[in-house]
C-alpha cells in the first residue's frame, strides 16, 4: 500500500513541476507580445508577477509531495544507498525517521505559504492604513515564523559540531 502512496505522491510531484513550468512558459509567450502596443506592456507588467510567483509556488508544493514520497520510500520499503553514501550529494532526501520527514514538510509547507502571502500581497491594493498595518503584522508573523524554523532541536545539533562557519546561517529543508 506504501508503494502506491509514494507512486502517487511523486507522480504528482511532477504534475506540480510541470504547471510551474506552463506558468513560467506563458510569461515567456505574453513576453514577447508586451512590447506591441503600451496596453499591452501594462498588462504585461501587472500579471508577471503574480504569475512566476505562482510558478514559484508550485514548485515548492512539488518539493512537499517529492519528500513526501521519498521519505515514505525510505522509511517503509528500502533505504536509498545512493543517496546515503554519495559524499556529493545533498542529504535533504535521506530520512531516518518519521519525526525528521514531518520536519522536513513543514519547512516547505511554510515556505508554501510565504510565497502565497506575497502573491496575494502584491495584488492587494494598499489605500488605508489599516491595510498596510495588516501587511506589516504578516511580514512581522513570517519573520517569527523562520527565526522559530531555524532554532529547532534538529539544527542545532548539526550545526553545534561545525566550528569552522558558526557564524553561517544554512538553510535546511
Amino acid at each position: 500500500m506504501v508503494f502506491f502512496a509514494v507512486i502517487s505522491s511523486i507522480f504528482a510531484a511532477l504534475i506540480m513541476i510541470i504547471m510551474g513550468t506552463m506558468e513560467v512558459i506563458n510569461v515567456c509567450g505574453e513576453f514577447l507580445h508586451a512590447f506591441s502596443s503600451p496596453e499591452a506592456y501594462e498588462e504585461f507588467g501587472k500579471t508577471t508577477v503574480t504569475h512566476l510567483v505562482s510558478a514559484i509556488d508550485d514548485y515548492l508544493i512539488g518539493t512537499v509531495f517529492l519528500i513526501f514520497g521519498i521519505g515514505l520510500y525510505e522509511l517503509f520499503i528500502s533505504k536509498i544507498d545512493i543517496a546515503e553514501n554519495d559524499e556529493t550529494s545533498s542529504k535533504v532526501l535521506v530520512i531516518h525517521d518519521l519525526d525528521a520527514l514531518k520536519e522536513k514538510i513543514a519547512k516547505v509547507v511554510i515556505m508554501v505559504l510565504i510565497v502565497t502571502f506575497f502573491k496575494h500581497a502584491i495584488n492587494i491594493k494598499y489605500q488605508d492604513m489599516t491595510s498596510l498595518l495588516y501587511l506589516s503584522i504578516g511580514i512581522l508573523l513570517i519573520a517569527i515564523s523562520i527565526y522559530l524554523t531555524h532554532k529547532s532541536p534538529h539544527s542545532k545539533k548539526k550545526n553545534s559540531g561545525n566550528d569552522e562557519h558558526p557564524a553561517e546561517d544554512k538553510i535546511q529543508i
